[in-house]
């Protein structure tokens, strides 16, 4: 690698990080179908429970009432347009390549699950008493902290070095 390439801008080293991330997934998918209650809460900790649902949409439930092949066909997509900015991106872009890395990670994730089992496969739930968040899993948790990293580099990122 060349001085100023960061890890992740290189393609082999980002497809590995892919690839392991996604295996993660999936291995905690089929732990989840196989172990954990259907819409029943296991506690974890006070806050943090496992409560395995589906989501046939995208984030939040969103969009879950379109069809199948049109969520399906979102999420080819949406890696198709993330993998062409990791590509356009400059190399000495730290933050944005891990970013594009896990975004691309937890959307082929969902995207698995959306071929293989016609939904997404939700399991955490963050609580209290009165209130409770969405249902998530590791693929949103990655498309999450990537879409985090990706706003860090445009606020703190090199652009001289571009």
């Amino acid at each position: 690698m060349t001085k100023g390439v960061t890890p992740l801008s290189h393609p082999l080293i980002a497809g590995i990080v892919i690839v392991a991330a996604v295996i993660l997934d999936q291995v905690i998918k089929l732990a989840v179908e196989a172990y954990l209650p259907m819409h029943e809460a296991v506690p974890v900790i006070p806050f943090l429970a496992l409560f395995r649902t589906y989501n046939l949409g995208v984030a939040f439930s969103l969009l879950s009432g379109m069809e199948r092949e049109f969520i399906i066909g979102m999420r080819i997509v949406i890696v198709g347009v993330v993998l062409w900015l990791w590509r356009r991106t400059p190399v000495s872009r730290t933050f944005a390549h891990a970013g594009f890395t896990l975004i691309i990670a937890g959307a082929v994730g969902n995207l698995i699950d959306g071929l293989v089992y016609g939904h997404v496969i939700d399991y955490i739930l963050f609580h209290t008493e009165t209130w409770s968040f969405a249902v998530f899993n590791l693929a949103d948790s990655f498309i999450t902290i990537g879409a985090g990293l990706v706003i860090l580099d445009e606020l703190v990122g090199s652009k001289s070095s571009d």
